[in-house]
């Protein structure tokens, strides 16, 4: 039984640490990478796929490096849409006795893990389901740095096996910014859904004072899954409470995402890591075997009371 993969897929998010860790395989710095696998929600800011255009036509490409777009549909389209299960967002709940809870979260397994297995499988010649024989596997570079290295986790089949360059390095998130400076990509954005609810109220700013399209989007969907996904409505089986996109669960066009100010912080007796949160969200974007979701505790189960 051999112990070598068949093969090096980059799991590439088109933020910071992912775009690094193809930078550095395409330069030679880290042994080059045979695929890079991006996989798309349908709902990422037009800043990332901007992005990734640029990088695969300007550092994975020069290398010989393919990147390959799979996709399970469009998270945001599916969400509304009566006739098709919906695999739940993190959602901000308010439950009618006005306890805070948030919906469990499904998306990351939905959207980004599945359609890479899928891909991976297909790359190894064994699509689903065929079973795949013991001690074929491919190792999957996922870009988690030494300042969320408690974000590191192991896939879950056998065929895959997650290694994580960065940590081997070791270089942090603030190298992988110097690095991508070094090479004129200083503006890689955050990989996320344009309405993730894990955004902190910088990224929600953002969106509203450059992209007034991308904000009308994200405040209408955000009025939209108020009383939960479009199919459990349809099916009878609406949420008891009320479901946001803003951690302060109120409509997100009258969140507070302005500065909180000190006599802010203080009126609502948040400490300054409470308040950091706030204003910056979890610091890096969605990773399939890494979701930034991971960082909180999501207590709701399915789209009844949350706890």
């Amino acid at each position: 039984m051999s112990d070598q993969p068949q093969f090096r897929a980059l799991s590439l998010g088109a933020g910071v640490q992912s775009s690094t860790l193809l930078a550095l395989s395409a330069e030679g710095v880290l042994p080059k990478v045979d695929y890079a696998i991006f996989a798309d929600t349908g709902w990422e800011p037009r800043a990332v796929y901007a992005h990734l255009d640029r990088l695969e036509r300007e550092v994975a490409a020069p290398a010989g490096i393919p990147v390959f777009r799979v996709s399970a549909g469009n998270i945001r389209n599916d969400a509304l849409n009566p006739d098709h299960r919906f695999a739940s967002m993190p959602l901000h709940i308010l439950n009618q006795d006005g306890r805070p809870g948030m919906t469990r979260r499904q998306c990351t397994g939905e959207y980004k893990v599945r359609p890479i297995k899928q891909k991976v499988r297909a790359l190894l010649g064994y699509p689903y389901p065929n079973r795949i024989p013991k001690g074929v596997f491919v190792e999957q570079w996922v870009g988690i740095s030494t300042d969320e290295f408690h974000r590191a986790k192991d896939a879950d089949v056998k065929y895959m096996r997650n290694r994580h360059p960065l940590l081997d390095i070791p270089w942090s998130r603030s190298d992988c910014v110097r690095y991508l400076t070094s090479l004129g990509l200083a503006d890689t954005p955050k990989s996320s859904c344009l309405g993730c609810p894990f955004h902190g109220n910088a990224q929600w700013r953002h969106i509203r004072d450059t992209s007034p399209s991308e904000w009308a989007d994200v405040v209408e969907f955000d009025a939209a899954i108020r009383q939960g996904n479009a199919r459990a409505n349809a099916s009878g089986s609406r949420l008891l409470g009320e479901a946001f996109l803003h951690r302060s669960r109120v409509p997100l066009s009258e969140a507070p995402i302005n500065h909180v100010t000190a006599a802010e912080r203080a009126a609502l007796q948040l400490s300054a890591e409470e308040a950091q949160a706030l204003e910056s969200g979890v610091e890096d974007g969605c990773s399939p075997w890494a979701c930034r979701g991971d960082a909180e505790a999501l207590t709701q189960d399915g789209f009844g009371l949350a706890t």
